[in-house]
């Protein structure tokens, strides 16, 4: 019979998951998965993006209920029915979109539940003294009072941990935890990992950075489609291509791909932009059929200055030649009437809309263009497109009416090219195109990007990704503090030489 008390585990303690399935309305997202977590190790759940890593976890956290099978923390068999009940049970989840509240100080969202609290008021003081406390020798330089929205992702990540930490977690699991931070709080966070595991918890570590993997990972356990593929425990004796194999069921040699292409003429030329995060005049371009790398450490001014071409952000300054014809992308309506078109860093918050279909979200921004009469949907053109775009681009969705939020990363962002698939497209900008997606749908996504090149399309790509800027791109601009510092030819960039203009000046 399974427990349902709340039981603080020993930090001692394996993790099993026995037989754990988990279906959705025309979706089976897991399928018997069985393994074993040990404690005082780091514990990698790798896969695809669908391979059902974030349901596991979501199951582990009490957000959802499985169909079959149970967890099993020591010789406790557990079955969660809420957050509060995984909570209880000494599990903590660090989600990629993180469980805060950004307008609350950072004591608030700690001790949010159970504050201190005098004849029925808030004890302020003693609250404040507790979360400093829980912040020790793990984020000194975080002010409880600080408004936590006003902090660093890097610093709300550590407030998460310092949660889990107030409420004794013995099983803490990461996902997708560098997603979107600097290197040096990609350290700092790693540093930390290997405290907790020193100290004997369980820790699950969701990621498709093999690099981190293979730094910090002890074992390593692989999904694919739902189901349990093999667990690694020697990471010693494991290779990079080995464990892409496993993930992918096939070869990928050169996960880029790149081939060398013609060029066109000048499809954007950039004079002297100016405005929010881009402090110096800006001065390049960009031809047709051309992938343009932008590479900058985070805080360069990459995002902000894509924003100024996309009609996202306001210039101060600077002239835009469209295909030489002098054009103002004062909207995102401008931009996308002239085919400057931008798949944007954040795609949950700013480039799906979650609770719409697949279909709704590719058709959506080309929809007027193909209506019968004004107003009217075209709904035939409509059903066609959708299909066209998720057959070509290979959405794997069980059709193109469900939910897009329920589709893993790399198929939303297939999506959202998808819509600009759909329209008239001169210059694309992709910002983080592959941030937190498997290394099987990255490949799929840089075919994309190499057959838009083919196609004429001027492409302009920012990435944080030092191996990914160098493996797809012809040309490469490096950033530091706002201003573009450099430009590098394809057969001149190399590591050191990208890294060195993308430091502050100050420290070159």
């Amino acid at each position: 019979m399974l427990e349902h008390a709340p039981a603080t585990p020993k930090a001692t303690a394996s993790l099993r998951f026995n037989g754990i399935g988990k279906e959705f309305p025309g979706v089976k997202a897991l399928a018997q998965i069985s393994f074993e977590a040990k404690p005082g190790s780091v514990h990698a759940l790798m896969g695809e993006n669908g391979a059902g890593k974030s349901t596991l976890l979501k199951i582990l956290g009490g957000f959802y209920t499985p169909n079959s099978g149970h967890l099993q923390i020591g010789d406790q068999a557990l079955s969660f029915k809420s957050a509060g009940d995984s909570i209880a049970h000494g599990v903590a989840v660090i989600h990629q979109e993180l469980q805060l509240v950004p307008e609350m100080s950072v004591a608030e969202n700690l001790l949010l539940g159970h504050m201190p609290s005098r004849f029925g008021v808030v004890n302020r003081g003693a609250m404040v003294r507790r979360a400093r406390e829980l912040l020790k020798g793990l984020a000194d330089e975080i002010d409880p009072q600080a408004r936590l929205g006003d902090l660093s992702l890097g610093q709300r990540q550590l407030v998460e941990i310092a949660k889990a930490m107030s409420r004794n977690a013995h099983v803490i699991a990461f996902d997708e935890p560098t997603s979107s931070l600097s290197a040096r709080e990609i350290e700092r966070l790693m540093v930390i990992i290997a405290r907790l595991r020193d100290e004997g918890r369980v820790i699950l570590y969701v990621s498709h950075r093999m690099e981190e993997v293979f730094k910090i990972c002890d074992a390593v356990t692989v999904f694919k489609d739902g189901r349990y593929v093999c667990t690694f425990e020697d990471m010693q004796q494991l290779s990079v291509d080995q464990l892409v194999n496993c993930m992918v069921g096939r070869n990928i040699e050169d996960i880029y791909n790149y081939r060398p292409r013609e060029q066109g003429e000048v499809a954007l030329r950039v004079q002297g932009l100016l405005g929010h995060g881009v402090v110096e005049p800006a001065n390049f371009n960009v031809r047709r059929g051309e992938i343009l790398g932008l590479f900058g450490l985070v805080g360069a001014g990459r995002t902000e200055l894509l924003r100024l071409l996309a009609g996202l952000a306001k210039k101060d300054a600077g002239q835009l030649l469209l295909e030489g014809q002098d054009v103002h992308l004062d909207s995102p309506r401008d931009a996308i009437a002239a085919g400057v078109l931008l798949c944007p860093e954040d795609r949950k918050k700013e480039g799906i809309v979650p609770l719409a279909s697949v279909a709704e979200n590719i058709n959506i921004s080309a929809r007027s263009h193909h209506a019968k009469v004004a107003g009217l949907i075209n709904n035939s053109w409509e059903r066609s497109n959708a299909q066209k775009q998720i057959a070509a681009l290979n959405i794997r969705t069980p059709s193109a009416n469900q939910p897009i939020m329920f589709l893993s990363g790399g198929n939303q962002q297939k999506a959202i090219l998808g819509r600009w698939l759909s329209m008239p497209m001169k210059v694309l900008l992709l910002d983080e195109p592959t941030r937190g997606i498997d290394v099987g749908a990255k490949a799929e996504i840089y075919q994309i990007i190499h057959n838009l090149a083919e196609q004429g399309i001027a492409v302009i790509v920012v990435s944080s990704d030092l191996m990914e800027v160098m493996g797809i791109s012809d040309r490469i601009l490096v950033m530091s503090e706002g201003a573009i510092t450099g430009e590098l030819r394809r057969d001149e960039a190399d590591e050191a030489r990208l890294l060195q203009l993308a430091l502050p000046r100050s420290r070159n």
